[in-house]
């Protein structure tokens, strides 16, 4: 949804204020803060939605004055040219945090992080998200990615999603069917509606045997993954029939700097920020992968991370 338009911020904050608390609108923010990245140029604005009426009202308004917008839930998938991005960023506040569990269904709203609703499902002795469990993303983002580790992903265990259209002007209901899942893909990609939440049908099981299998993925994940930089996960989508990490471990690429940008030296599938990355130094780093492959391989690597702004 984006646009060369320069947007009236003032005017239109004036217009969200109508219906959005004072304190949930920000002007010029600095989207390091707010994604994995810890890097990234501004927004023009973001606005903070409490409930699915606010959420429904903003989409109309943005819709109708042709104003660019994202939705950000837990902002670890996503990075913000250092331009910065000409709209609104739209931060799901905390009832999108809500996780329940009733009988063999985990349900999750889009704001909430996917490791509380595994925590929150192994709590109930109820399997199939251990695969989630250090995913660092949110619900809503998981099932626009279809996110997945080790052998599992969201379509292997998703019900349904409850949605919002892309204009505010209806609310429906998909089935897993409906949902269009693929290899980090979802319908949500093609068709810009907003995911509300999801439920998600698990199996009983004992709730040690699923603490002990969270806590043995958890170890692996933090043994041969540099957790403790700032990075948006795998970087690059596995291209067909090769694995990114590899493919770049082999070029000599492991390692390699641009800024403060470099190819994890523990996993090359990984970009990290090493403190005073920039998004061009991310993105030119990207860039020298993508060539390099090319070049040696005759492989195209896509970015997993939804690239913003100017």
């Amino acid at each position: 949804m984006e646009s060369e338009k320069q947007i009236d911020i003032e005017s239109l904050c004036l217009k969200m204020k109508e219906f959005l608390a004072f304190e949930n609108i920000k002007t010029n923010v600095s989207m390091s803060e707010y994604t994995s990245f810890r890097a990234g140029g501004k927004a023009a604005a973001m606005a903070v939605v409490e409930t699915i009426p606010e959420l429904r009202r903003l989409l109309n308004l943005l819709t109708q004055e042709k104003v660019p917008h994202i939705i950000l839930g837990s902002g670890s998938n996503i990075l913000v040219k250092d331009g910065g991005y000409n709209g609104i960023v739209i931060k799901l506040g905390r009832s999108f945090h809500t996780v329940q569990a009733e009988e063999n269904v985990i349900t999750a709203f889009a704001g909430a992080k996917i490791s509380a609703a595994a925590k929150e499902a192994m709590e109930h002795g109820l399997s199939g998200m251990e695969f989630a469990s250090g995913i660092p993303g949110s619900i809503g983002g998981g099932v626009f990615m279809n996110a997945g580790a080790y052998d599992g992903e969201m379509k292997d265990i998703i019900l349904s999603v409850r949605a919002i259209t892309s204009d505010g002007t209806r609310e429906y209901s998909l089935s897993r069917e409906d949902l269009m899942l693929g290899y980090r893909s979802s319908v949500f990609q093609k068709n810009g509606d907003i995911i509300i939440c999801a439920e998600f049908q698990l199996g009983k099981k004992d709730k040690e045997m699923i603490s002990a299998r969270m806590k043995d993925l958890m170890e692996r994940r933090n043994r041969k993954q540099p957790v403790n930089l700032p990075s948006a996960g795998s970087f690059f989508k596995r291209p067909e029939g090769y694995f990114a990490g590899k493919l770049i471990q082999d070029s000599g690429l492991k390692g390699l700097s641009v800024g403060g940008a470099q190819v994890s030296p523990l996993h090359a599938g990984f970009i990290v920020n090493n403190g005073n990355a920039t998004a061009t130094d991310i993105l030119k780093l990207m860039r020298l992968i993508q060539n390099t492959l090319f070049e040696k391989f005759g492989v195209r690597l896509e970015p997993e991370v939804r690239i913003l702004g100017d």
